[in-house]
């Protein structure tokens, strides 16, 4: 076998793949033999078939499928030899009048490959990293929402303006009837406010949807609807009052401080605030870095130059999905997928050059860190060290959960790295001041 390759340009190449029948007969005349021990043909006894006899019958078919694998097995062998960055996977070319008939094939295919390029990190424009700090404001309203899920409910006999209202939602003709507990300073309407205020239970109060409430995806939830459905609704419904509370905010004491945080964790006021901006600020972190690495992956795209065999690339893509693409629908897959590959291509010359890896000691202390953190979520804020290794050998055992949590580590070695080497320019926000700077 004789494999050679003919450089069209820097991203285009031609493999050409000679096979002779020194190259696959032994093969083929030992499966065939097999198959003549193997073969049940009436008129003859088994094992005692002619071997002329299988060969026209089985001898082109086991000659292909041989030199397929032939083929595919030392083209790969190759490609992996001579360090070959391909792109996509090797197509084979158009060849008219071939022959299965002969001894000796010539096969023929094209190669996409890699461009040569390089990222430097130290970025030429300084790109914004935010730190998103919690402010006063924020912290006296999350002690305030502490203190009322803490605090205890009094019965009332009328709704008063800082009432709780548990009741039901019901408009017939729009299949509504939902039972849910409301507060009347989540209400936008003046009018709804007013229409509540003094009633009891067992009152019926008319209300309109439309601006009904401050935050208007709440709306959804409070009707028992879908988002969409209630993105479009402008109508009256009634609100059947079943209970009236008053919520007594609970004392900011060490009860409280032990109850959220364990025992003399926290010891005062100025603690469980100063705690609670400690935590919030630790999950702004977390916006934070993704809003980085989103802005770094867009500055590599935008301001790393190279080309692609996109000629190749269209083709591959043509040839090779699911299903018969014409030459203008894969040219069009092409240009959606182009801006993912050119980043993939990034990525990878990135990770390859600074020796970023995943070890699978690293990846399990981060699966257990992810797993405790969503313990914590459900009050197991402590758990023993054997477990979290139970529970994070089982995760390991799934290969899309593998896969899954190497991409995040990678992600985090990723965003490391550019903390270190990228050109940053760091901008001190609050949350409030982070969000219409970046959503609008």
């Amino acid at each position: 076998m004789n494999i050679t390759k003919e450089q069209i340009d820097e991203l285009n190449a031609v493999v050409k793949v000679a096979i002779t029948k020194d190259d696959y007969q032994d093969k083929v005349d030992s499966i065939l033999k097999d198959y003549k021990k193997q073969a049940n043909i009436p008129g003859f006894r088994k094992g005692q078939v002619p071997m002329g006899l299988i060969k026209k019958q089985y001898g082109k078919a086991v000659l292909v499928d041989e030199v397929n694998k032939l083929l595919q097995d030392n083209l790969n062998k190759y490609l992996t030899e001579e360090k070959l960055d391909v792109l996509g996977n090797p197509l084979p070319k158009q060849q008219d009048g071939f022959d299965w008939d002969t001894e000796n094939f010539a096969f023929e295919f094209e190669l996409g490959l890699a461009p040569n390029f390089e990222v430097p990190l130290k970025t030429k424009k300084s790109i914004t990293h935010y730190k998103i700090v919690a402010d006063k404001k924020m912290v006296d309203e999350q002690v305030e929402r502490i203190q009322k899920q803490y605090g205890k409910l009094i019965s009332k006999s009328e709704v008063g303006k800082k009432d709780e209202i548990t009741g039901s939602f019901i408009n017939e003709a729009e299949e509504i009837e939902h039972k849910t507990t409301l507060e009347l300073d989540k209400f936008k309407s003046k009018k709804a406010v007013d229409a509540l205020v003094g009633k009891k239970v067992g009152d019926t109060v008319t209300l309109n949807t439309k601006g009904l409430f401050k935050d208007d995806t709440i709306l959804a939830t409070q009707l028992g609807i879908s988002q969409e459905k209630s993105e479009k609704l402008k109508i009256d419904v009634s609100f059947i009052i079943e209970e009236i509370n008053e919520r007594e905010p609970a004392k900011l004491d060490q009860e409280l401080f032990d109850k959220l945080f364990g025992k003399d964790e926290v010891t005062s006021a100025k603690e469980l605030n100063d705690r609670i901006k400690e935590d919030s600020e630790k999950q702004f972190e977390q916006q934070s870095d993704q809003k980085l690495l989103n802005d770094v992956t867009e500055y590599f795209i935008e301001n790393t130059k190279f080309d692609l065999p996109a000629g190749f690339l269209t083709k591959w893509i043509q040839m090779t999905g699911e299903n018969p693409l014409t030459e203008e629908q894969a040219s069009e897959e092409y240009e959606k997928s182009e801006k993912g590959l050119r980043y993939q291509l990034i990525e990878g010359k990135i990770i390859k050059d600074h020796g970023l890896q995943v070890q699978f000691d690293e990846l399990k202390e981060f699966a257990k860190g992810f797993i405790k953190s969503q313990m914590a979520q459900y009050g197991q804020l402590n758990p023993q060290e054997e477990e979290l290794d139970n529970i994070a050998a089982r995760v390991l055992g799934n290969q899309d959960e593998v896969k899954r949590l190497s991409e995040q580590l990678m992600s985090q070695k990723l965003m490391n790295l550019y903390k270190e080497k990228a050109n940053l320019k760091e901008k001190e926000v609050t949350y409030e001041n982070f969000v219409k700077e970046v959503y609008g």
